[in-house]
């Protein structure tokens, strides 16, 4: 096994500030950066603080920044990087910082209460729901989030602008919007509960730009931006301001209930 010598530079610190701290440490073939932050909590930095669980990139909970881009650390191997360059770890700049690299990310739990949940169909007991196999896949895709959060880290309207998130979700829940929303079985509708409006009025879609950086960070491959996001703001605003959409809306929400 072969082995190098690599500087990084890691945050540490807390809510009171900080900064980057210079390492050098040894690295061997095959390792991944949570492998490093490992070894100099063992040899250099005892009270270095880091978040971690299954080391297998399904648990969402070693999110950071490595050179300034939001990963997993524990899925972002060495061989990417030049044996020459020094690497930066550092916390989720969208969230405040509790130390080193641990973020509080309590915001995204208080969005996720704030999505009212899937409707049941009347009539339709457990184990009776019945689903096309094309709408299975659809909304399997969205299941695949391990809410590591990245995507709500990337995304510039809470990343650059502390005061948006009050007003928007982020592209993991708008995401589970949009999954909601498209769901066949879904009778939000029906309850009263337009979904495409209270994404537009309540969750903030309309400050989504669509840039895809959602997209290129999500460790599980989800087109967030394609398959979600964009096909949510359509049908939001059809509903809006297509008045033959809107008057079919009125319409099967009054003939429902016969």
């Amino acid at each position: 096994m072969s082995s190098y010598e690599a500087r990084f530079k890691v945050w540490r610190g807390d809510v009171r500030g900080g900064g980057l701290e210079d390492f050098r440490i040894e690295v061997h073939d095959g390792e991944v950066v949570l492998d490093i932050v490992h070894r100099l909590q063992a040899t250099q930095a005892p009270d270095l603080a880091v978040r971690w669980n299954c080391k297998a990139g399904k648990c969402g909970s070693c999110s950071a920044e490595i050179n300034g881009r939001p990963r997993l650390l524990c899925m972002t191997r060495m061989s990417v990087f030049d044996r020459e360059e020094t690497i930066t770890v550092t916390p989720l700049r969208a969230f405040p910082v509790i130390r080193d690299l641990v973020t509080d990310v309590g915001f995204n739990y208080t969005k996720a209460r704030e999505v009212p949940a899937f409707v049941p169909p009347e009539g339709v007991g457990p184990g009776e729901y019945r689903m096309a196999q094309e709408d299975v896949e659809r909304s399997q895709e969205f299941r695949k989030c391990i809410e590591c959060f990245l995507c709500q880290d990337v995304c510039h309207v809470v990343r650059d602008h502390e005061e948006n998130k009050q007003a928007f979700a982020g592209p993991r829940f708008l995401m589970r919007v949009a999954e909601l929303d498209m769901h066949p079985l879904d009778a939000a509708d029906e309850s009263g509960l337009d979904r495409g409006r209270t994404a537009q009025d309540e969750h903030g879609l309309g400050y989504c730009n669509i840039t895809k950086c959602c997209t290129e960070v999500c460790p599980e491959g989800i087109r967030i931006t394609d398959n979600a996001l964009i096909p949510l703001k359509e049908r939001a605003v059809d509903r809006k301001y297509d008045p033959l959409v809107w008057l079919g809306t009125k319409i099967r929400r009054r003939s429902a209930p016969s």
